[in-house]
């Protein structure tokens, strides 16, 4: 079996508040810390077929223009998806499968370049509007328990979905297991190690009780098996894909501070930092009540994004 990262953006940062807050309240915690921040999803080669782990941004997605209120900040982008699927070394329609862990679009931003491939996902996220056009397989998590975790459904030999949720209400993990190892692939279970390390959630879910609950099983799960942790949102998690290395809860690895960022110009658009969702002022957003032509700034106080449903402070410019 074969493991790849196909990396997308980096050098980029999340703060404190925005990592860990989720439960003892962003008050808590020191937003002049940041980690690490980027973007990558994962391939699994089974020698037999080829899957993916979630897929990119869209195309169309515009570039974050960072500033002191940004609370997550992808980074730069590398190159497209295309072209960093590409640089794996394989072809679109050579993918048969597309496990997507849930509903957002910077792990469903890609799906409609893979006409081979068939597309599960949780049932409650299946019918979100990143899967209009597409034909998904709703997750039946129909084989049992895996291990701690009580439902799970068999991909392949060795390759698991796992009904873990709480980020969204449809939300799973994906375990592949090779010589010996476990490589946990989790979406945004944790936004980054530390908080896998602190056992602390971050501030983005839609059911803050079933996301404490899947963290605490896949911390047990990670105690009783050797775990390599897989991120989408931290480059720990190609790191920890390259050097194969086991998660040791007792034993955090050092944290590796954010490098210098490099600011732009903004557009006028304004980049929602958890689900993708691009607020453009010359559209507006009707069908809220707000005209074309509203700048961001304008934006009433009680605005939300359409999508995920959270307010203006996750908004980034663009």
């Amino acid at each position: 079996m074969i493991i790849k990262a196909i990396k997308l953006y980096r050098d980029g940062f999340m703060t404190q508040p925005f990592a860990l807050g989720g439960e003892d309240g962003m008050d808590k915690f020191d937003p002049a810390v940041r980690y690490r921040s980027s973007l990558q999803n994962f391939l699994i080669d089974t020698g037999k077929e080829v899957i993916l782990v979630d897929t990119g941004l869209p195309d169309e997605f515009p570039d974050q223009v960072p500033d002191e209120k940004t609370m997550i900040y992808m980074g730069s982008r590398i190159k497209g998806y295309d072209e960093a699927f590409a640089e794996a070394g394989y072809r679109p329609e050579q993918v048969s499968r597309i496990l997507v862990t849930h509903k957002h679009a910077d792990h469903t931003g890609k799906l409609k370049s893979f006409p081979n491939a068939e597309i599960y996902v949780g049932p409650e996220d299946a019918d979100a509007p990143e899967f209009e056009g597409l034909k998904v397989i709703k997750a039946e998590y129909n084989d049992g328990p895996y291990h701690n975790f009580p439902a799970s459904q068999k991909i392949a030999d060795g390759v698991y979905l796992i009904q873990a949720k709480g980020h969204t209400k449809g939300n799973s993990i994906v375990i592949a297991e090779s010589e010996g190892l476990f490589y946990m692939m989790h979406g945004d279970v944790t936004y980054t190690d530390e908080a896998l390390y602190e056992n602390k959630l971050s501030v983005v879910f839609e059911d803050k009780a079933a996301a404490r609950q899947t963290l605490d099983m896949v911390r047990e799960f990670i105690k009783n098996n050797p775990t390599v942790y897989l991120s989408t949102h931290t480059p720990l998690g190609y790191e920890n894909l390259e050097a194969k290395k086991v998660v040791d809860l007792a034993n955090p690895p050092a944290g590796i501070p954010p490098g210098e960022i490099v600011y732009r110009t903004a557009s006028g658009k304004y980049v929602c930092g958890v689900c993708g969702y691009v607020y453009d002022p010359a559209k507006g957003d009707p069908e809220h009540g707000i005209a074309a032509g509203t700048p961001f700034e304008q934006l009433p106080p009680d605005w939300h994004c359409p999508r995920c449903k959270k307010d203006k402070s996750v908004f980034n410019k663009a």
